[in-house]
């Protein structure tokens, strides 16, 4: 079997929106985001099995005469991150939509084919605005009666004592029966906003920790391993972060220093990872006696294709508490992040998402929903 054709393809009429997002790692001067775009490859072999992933920027071309049971090759060559030529392609999608072919090519879901530990895995509602006190309050009690058991609140007020002040009123009023996580976004480039130093960041650990919250996600920049080294070695409560961390080869330096007690790779973000490093990722987490709690990435309207081969990857571990949910009702939910899937992922009573039972990846765009769509890029053996 090779890999004949692929395509990088575009809804054409973008998803709206119910109301203008502002997420708040783009506060306090960011651009509103009013709809999201479905960007995605699609992959052709000679067999006649498609594979489909996430467009994460690589060049279609890569892919091009692979044979698809050949996709550890593919990781090494264009994803690895040893030396400068494996590094910076993009390739994580590609490599995503080779798995999926081989799942169908052999009739079992990925997490099957890779050594499945697990069916389902507990998920986190990552909420993504910064909102009135008593919204947050009643957003999260939602969440907790939707039956989530786990809710990410994000920080980036101006004041960080304004941001603590949040977290202890939603933590009073859904009492300890919930788990409560805290994205600072220490990491991310917002125009206008005052960045955290060291001394307030180990503040804020140790006041979030009298306050029983799971994981303080980011409080530092990434490449500060000294500071974020400092904090988990100061406090109890998890430190969390490297969503941004490029290559699998980057994790050395924040795993030897100690720089988080959770580790959370991205599949698709910078487009290196994919199912491959991610696990190769929490393997070297679970040899160093640490967690793997993946990020998801949720740039467009393609979360079951961040979202899916995420579960298949983290299925697959022992050191994985719980994945990344990107949820913030009434803008993130099934309605517009996975609107154009023919079986969006809904959470069960007990708090857990299952994998998907299908062959591949067991993820279908649903036709008749998607549209119209545009090619952006076609490249084929044959051209």
């Amino acid at each position: 079997m090779q890999v004949t054709q692929v395509e990088v393809l575009r809804r054409c009429e973008p998803i709206a929106l119910p109301t203008p997002w502002r997420a708040a790692w783009r506060e306090p001067a960011g651009t509103p985001v009013r709809a999201l775009d479905l960007t995605y490859y699609r992959v052709h072999t000679d067999e006649g099995i498609i594979g489909i992933g996430p467009y994460t920027g690589g060049d279609p071309t890569l892919a091009l005469g692979v044979d698809p049971f050949y996709v550890g090759a593919f990781w090494q060559t264009h994803m690895g991150g040893r030396r400068a030529d494996t590094a910076g392609k993009g390739a994580s999608g590609l490599e995503i939509a080779l798995w999926d072919i081989v799942g169908k090519a052999v009739g079992q879901p990925v997490y099957k084919l890779l050594g499945a530990q697990t069916d389902r895995l507990r998920v986190y509602a990552a909420t993504s605005r910064i909102m009135e006190l008593d919204a947050h309050i009643r957003q999260v009690q939602a969440l907790q009666a939707e039956g989530f058991r786990a809710v990410k609140l994000r920080l980036h007020r101006p004041d960080p004592w304004e941001d603590l002040a949040v977290v202890k009123a939603v933590r009073e009023a859904v009492g300890e029966g919930l788990t409560l996580l805290v994205d600072a976004n220490q990491n991310n480039a917002s125009a206008g906003y005052r960045y955290w130093d060291r001394r307030t960041a180990l503040q804020m650990a140790r006041e979030l920790e009298a306050l029983g919250v799971y994981f303080l996600e980011e409080p530092l920049p990434r490449t500060d391993l000294e500071g974020l080294s400092a904090i988990t070695t100061a406090v109890n409560l998890y430190v969390a972060g490297g969503e941004h961390t490029p290559t699998l080869f980057d994790w050395r330096e924040p795993i030897r220093r100690g720089a988080y007690d959770i580790l959370q790779p991205d599949l698709v973000m910078g487009g290196n990872l994919g199912i491959i490093g991610a696990r190769k990722v929490a393997e070297l987490a679970n040899a160093a006696g640490k967690l793997v709690v993946p990020h998801v990435l949720l740039a467009e309207a393609t979360l079951p294709l961040t979202l899916g081969p995420t579960l298949h990857a983290m299925a697959t571990v022992e050191n994985c508490p719980m994945v990344e949910f990107p949820y913030d009702p009434p803008i993130l939910t099934a309605a517009t992040t996975q609107r154009c899937f023919q079986q969006p992922f809904v959470l069960t009573p007990d708090g857990t998402l299952e994998v998907p039972q299908e062959p591949g990846l067991g993820i279908a765009l649903d036709e008749e929903t998607l549209g119209e769509v545009s090619v952006l890029n076609r490249a084929s053996l044959t051209t």
